[in-house]
């Protein structure tokens, strides 16, 4: 069973998911942060939400979305399973066409890495988008990406130990469907769905969150706000989420070892469970669900 104390004992000799970012897609601190701690102290940053899948044995890595992280994300990932010859990606799963989830592909182009026929997974919107529109059409047409169609439901075996399968969930779509990922390994199965609008619409859509996360060893969920008091002056409509006390009230009927499953991720820079002396901290780990930490190792 993945724990928090995997995420402490670095990687053994067998597939992992390595934890490279959590925050929303701004990173903490965003933009305009008034903080000064945030700036100043590493300690309190975080790079927006992303995973990578490593396989020890094979020496391949997969990254599961291109933040504007990346250059650093990818530097973490290269002291937790260091390759060569660099980039070292087999592979890039985007979830959607928002800037945290698609934007760090400016760092495969000409004017950083100069990558190679990076293969970049797509379901089939976004895919297009990315072909039509500058400037990611142009990483294709100069062979640093090799973009790569997925559809929902349809499962692609990476290895013989590791497969990946996509699937939709509502969210905006204002360039693209969005994607959310099982990703299953020789011996353990994990959920990342770092972006949903509510579990009841897509329990509308056929699909009970609560079902994904009886099948899985380890969820990685949406848990961009703590409450719906969090935003004050915004139209929280616009930006829709369920909120971490939301879905600990939904799950509170699930038993303690799958709570125990659930990691929240994509944690915007105003939710006070970031920080991890603080009661709302306190009250999601007194209720069974944890915190995704960067540099976390979940062995699959």
């Amino acid at each position: 069973m993945a724990t928090k104390e995997t995420g402490k004992s670095g990687l053994r000799n067998g597939p992992a998911i390595v934890i490279l970012g959590v925050a929303q897609d701004g990173g903490v601190p965003q933009a305009g942060e008034k903080r000064a701690d945030r700036w100043t102290d590493p300690s309190v940053s975080r790079y927006a939400a992303s995973l990578a899948l490593v396989d020890r044995p094979g020496g391949g890595r997969w990254l599961f979305e291109a933040t504007p992280d990346f250059r650093w994300q990818l530097a973490a990932l290269d002291r937790a399973m260091p390759v060569e010859p660099l980039p070292g990606i087999d592979g890039l799963f985007l979830s959607h066409a928002h800037i945290g989830h698609y934007a760090g592909l400016i760092f495969l182009g000409r004017e950083s890495m100069n990558a190679k026929d990076v293969p970049v997974y797509a379901l089939p919107r976004l895919r297009r988008f990315l072909e039509t529109n500058a400037p990611w059409e142009q990483l294709a047409r100069c062979g640093n990406i090799d973009l790569r169609g997925m559809e929902g439901g349809e499962e692609i075996e990476l290895n013989r130990s590791l497969r990946v399968t996509p699937f939709t969930v509502p969210h905006r779509q204002e360039y693209s469907e969005t994607a959310a990922f099982r990703i299953e390994g020789p011996h353990r199965t994990a959920l990342f769905l770092p972006d949903i609008d509510s579990w009841e619409l897509w329990e509308e859509e056929g699909v009970r969150v609560e079902e994904m996360i009886a099948r899985v060893d380890v969820a990685f969920l949406d848990g961009t706000f703590y409450d719906d008091a969090e935003l004050p002056g915004r139209d929280r409509s616009a930006i829709p989420h369920p909120t971490i006390t939301h879905s600990m009230k939904r799950f509170a009927s699930l038993g303690a070892a799958d709570r125990s499953k659930v990691y929240f991720i994509h944690i915007n820079h105003t939710n006070k469970a970031l920080d991890r002396e603080s009661e709302e901290r306190r009250r999601v780990e007194s209720e069974g669900f944890c915190l995704a930490e960067e540099g976390m190792v979940f062995e699959l």
